[in-house]
């Protein structure tokens, strides 16, 4: 499809359980400038006693989606991209920001501004973190930031910032992920390096309001939730491990050489590792050929030096043999799986987008009708 020769500005959505009163405020501003096509908001079924407070909204103009029931934050931003893309399909994208009165009506606007600007990313609204920061917020994005580099390559400031501008070309991919909460926003980012969107980091002012008890971010639960994520990266590596090395101990009990024992393990556990990895761990898209030949080289040359390290350790330190083959597997875990996920599994090379935006067309500032 060929990119449109012009946008219209974002359309802002707000997902919305129990929100504060100060969405009134914000959501008029947004209503009022030329820099938002329109304020969507998402009621999360929050209940018969936010009705009045929904109806404010719809009177002063914005559009109001309604669950029946609390479905999570993810559903209610999937409910509103949906919308959106269907209501406003030249629209430049959605910004979107949380109905707990803490995104200022300014950093908003300033992400709009950078969307239309740079079309193809992904604008994150990124807080700083001092000591005025709820203890809650601080740890649970400094722990998240740092598992998102170390386990998906991503180095985001703040991981867990509501306000974001989302490139409309990028909406019909997110609108398949499948989970539902906080965590949505996380697999948001992992989509977007998948799909070479890049991110895009914006710095904004935060307003805590009341040491950030309004929000209904459960920093136990929902931490949990999204370290759930990347589980799925560890289940796969224990399980190949395990065929490996029972394979291993049961040639080397029958007497069969360490070459031997270690070539047959890998095998076995190869034929597990390649299919678990390519369509639940790094969900590639790649084409089985594009990825396997990759696989087997970067596979077969960890084996040698596996292999070397381990007959070394076990010839040269009389190392237990079990033991050794443990500390080496090991050692060569994060190694292992940094090329599998960048390269073996790794994105193509061409951006999954319904277009392609590498040159931004004109852009219109015109809303649409």
């Amino acid at each position: 499809m060929e990119a449109p020769c012009s946008f219209s500005p974002p359309v802002a959505l707000i997902p919305a359980y129990k929100p504060e009163p100060a969405v009134l405020d914000i959501a008029r501003a947004l209503l009022a400038s030329e820099e938002i096509s329109d304020v969507v908001v998402v009621n999360d079924g929050s209940g018969a006693e936010y009705d009045t407070l929904f109806q404010e909204l719809a009177d002063m103009g914005a559009t109001v989606l309604r669950h029946y029931t609390n479905l999570g934050k993810g559903m209610a931003l999937r409910t509103g991209l949906n919308h959106i893309a269907c209501a406003f399909p030249h629209s430049v994208g959605v910004v979107t920001l949380d109905a707990d009165g803490q995104h200022l009506a300014k950093d908003v606007l300033a992400v709009a501004a950078r969307l239309l600007k740079i079309p193809r990313a992904l604008i994150m609204g990124c807080r700083r973190f001092g000591v005025n920061t709820p203890l809650r917020s601080r740890v649970g994005n400094n722990t998240t930031r740092r598992v998102m580099r170390l386990l998906a390559g991503l180095n985001v400031s703040d991981t867990q910032t509501g306000l974001r501008g989302i490139p409309l070309f990028f909406v019909p991919r997110l609108l398949r992920l499948r989970t539902t909460g906080y965590d949505f926003e996380l697999d948001m980012l992992i989509q977007a390096k998948k799909d070479h969107v890049p991110l895009v980091e914006l710095p904004i002012e935060t307003v805590y309001i009341d040491g950030n008890r309004s929000s209904h971010f459960h920093p136990l639960l929902d931490s949990m939730k999204i370290y759930l994520v990347f589980l799925r990266y560890n289940l796969s590596s224990l399980l190949t491990a395990g065929v490996d090395y029972a394979v291993f101990m049961i040639c080397a009990m029958l007497g069969l050489s360490l070459a031997s024992a270690m070539a047959l393990g890998r095998v076995c556990s190869w034929v597990v590792n390649y299919g678990i990895n390519r369509t639940f761990v790094f969900k590639s898209e790649k084409g089985y050929w594009q990825s396997l030949v990759p696989y087997l080289l970067f596979e077969i040359s960890m084996a040698l030096v596996s292999y070397i390290a381990i007959d070394s350790l076990y010839r040269s330190l009389a190392f237990n043999v079990y033991g050794a083959k443990v500390l080496v597997e090991t050692s060569l875990y994060l190694l292992t799986f940094t090329v599998q996920r960048e390269i073996v599994f790794g994105p193509s090379s061409r951006p999954d987008t319904a277009y392609d935006l590498t040159e931004a067309p004109a852009l219109s500032r015109e809303k649409d009708e």
